[in-house]
């Protein structure tokens, strides 16, 4: 971390500054996604800082999740993780620099007092605010207290003139100001030492140099404290940018605890999502390109963001809790999914078989001798999966024989139609003379024993498919019989005869 608070801006500078107290959430992850690309496209510096002043609550597993979610994600800093812990001397040294300047002054009223002033607050039906009785004490009567050891805490003195304004120019809601009398005189230090946040997050953000503060709109009501603080330090304060927050569809703010793991990046992982499926998702909840695209690879959307394009609404995260079939919002689901069957097979490949491995169905020969089958193969049936998971789940009849039946597909294809326990053994064996086994091949087999059995080729074709597949849903059959290979589908045909009612 840099010595120097007031040090020369002339790079773009921003970072994510994550506390350790819980899991990477949705939102966090769209803060430091927004300040990376911000960076990237400024030619600037991300920088990573763990801001775990929080002693109680700070966990290095929380951290762990963190740094490991960021490089999922491909979210990588440039500097850090810097610990704010380290810094703690530099900021109880800034608050003594303005105790110093007076800027700052000893509070030494007790818990009782500030409890009677709420109360008092609270019956005039007010918003309390700190009365600022010890703000102008005698020099003396501070020495006494001292002397006699009295407990006090540091505030600070904001400016009480009629004409004090705090302004700062946002880079998404313009410029705000609000009244300095409107300010209570707020703790940066507390009894026992330890710097609030407020003071050591805006000294942390000098020392690390930040030229821009991207972060969340619950952020906005503390920002004018803390140009307060800068410019009594004597530091040009950072741009600042608030994100819009993104809240569930009743307008509630996602939470853990309310909507469950849903709202963790580790979710996602854990289901299959693409990183950057992701990153492009949460990219839009609060900013648009000012057009119609949605799908923006990583160079286009480092090339088109702007801070000026973050919306001031708040976005909406379109989950319904106990919905199996959306199991988290559908736009989120389609830009997966989308992604899984558009992007470059190549880029695919890698997430495959890391899910394959994972399932323990990948085999070595997928990358030899059977490559260009393997490569056919996830090409044909990418087109309706949904996740990664999809390969090893619903593509697992592909690359092993112990696969699931679906109970339904099983109901409706096979179990209806008696006769088929002829029909299956007599494809199998018709099937089996063909010495080439392809599409068309393949189709006229079906196509001309449903003429000669005087029998649907539909009933035929959804009996094969749930036998071969163990599902009625899925590619081309004669595409999907082709690329499983003649051996399997003639052994599957033979043995799903036991599941075909008599």
């Amino acid at each position: 971390m840099n010595s120097d608070l007031n040090k020369p801006k002339n790079q773009v500078r921003v970072r994510f500054a994550p506390s350790p107290t819980g899991y990477l959430h949705l939102g966090g992850a769209r803060t430091a996604l927004y300040n990376w690309l911000w960076a990237r496209k400024s030619n600037g510096v991300f920088i990573l800082r763990i801001e775990d002043t929080d002693v109680e609550r700070s966990t290095k597993e929380s951290v762990q999740e963190i740094l490991g979610g960021l490089t999922w994600l491909g979210l990588s800093w440039d500097e850090g993780p810097y610990l704010q812990t380290d810094n703690l001397p530099k900021h109880v040294e800034a608050a003594q620099k303005l105790l110093v300047s007076g800027h700052a002054y000893r509070c030494f009223c007790t818990r009782e007092e500030l409890e009677e002033q709420r109360k008092a607050a609270e019956a005039r039906k007010v918003a309390f605010m700190y009365d600022g009785r010890c703000r102008d004490l005698s020099p003396e009567m501070v020495d006494e207290n001292l002397r006699n050891g009295m407990p006090y805490v540091i505030r600070f003195r904001v400016p009480r003139e009629t004409s004090s304004v705090v302004a700062f120019e946002d880079a998404v809601y313009g410029r705000v100001e609000k009244k300095g009398q409107d300010i209570e005189d707020f703790v940066i230090l507390r009894s026992d030492g330890r710097p609030l946040y407020i003071l050591s997050n805006a000294v942390d953000d000098a020392l690390d140099g930040i030229t821009h503060v991207i972060r969340g709109a619950d952020g906005l009501a503390n920002t004018p404290k803390q140009v307060l603080i800068y410019k009594a330090l004597g530091i040009d304060p950072p741009i600042f940018a608030h994100m819009p927050l993104t809240l569930d569809n009743r307008k509630a703010k996602l939470s853990k605890r309310t909507h469950g793991e849903v709202v963790t990046i580790a979710y996602y992982r854990e289901k299959g999502f693409l990183p950057w499926a992701l990153c492009n998702f949460m990219a839009l909840l609060g900013w648009s390109s000012g057009g119609e695209q949605e799908f923006f690879s990583r160079d286009e959307l480092t090339e088109v963001f702007d801070l000026s394009k973050i919306n001031r609404s708040n976005s909406i995260f379109n989950y319904v809790p106990g919905d199996p079939r959306n199991w988290t919002d559908p736009k989120a689901i389609h830009f997966n999914a989308t992604y899984i069957r558009t992007m470059p097979l190549e880029e695919l490949i890698p997430f495959v078989k890391h899910e394959l491995q994972e399932a323990g169905l990948w085999r070595g020969s997928f990358e030899n001798g059977e490559k260009e089958w393997f490569l056919r193969t996830i090409d044909l049936i990418r087109a309706r999966f949904l996740t990664l998971k999809d390969f090893s789940f619903r593509g697992r009849c592909y690359f092993a024989d112990d696969f699931e039946f679906d109970e339904s597909a099983v109901k409706k294809n096979l179990g209806k139609e008696p006769r088929l326990r002829e029909f299956l053994p007599e494809l199998a064996s018709r099937m089996d003379r063909l010495e080439r086994f392809e599409v068309h091949s393949i189709e006229e087999v079906f196509r001309s024993y449903s003429e000669e059995k005087s029998v649907k080729a539909g009933i035929l074709i959804n009996a094969a498919r749930t036998a071969v597949s163990g599902t009625s849903v899925g590619p081309g059959l004669f595409e999907m019989l082709e690329v499983i290979g003649k051996e399997k589908v003639v052994n599957r045909l033979n043995k799903a005869v036991e599941l075909v009612a008599s």
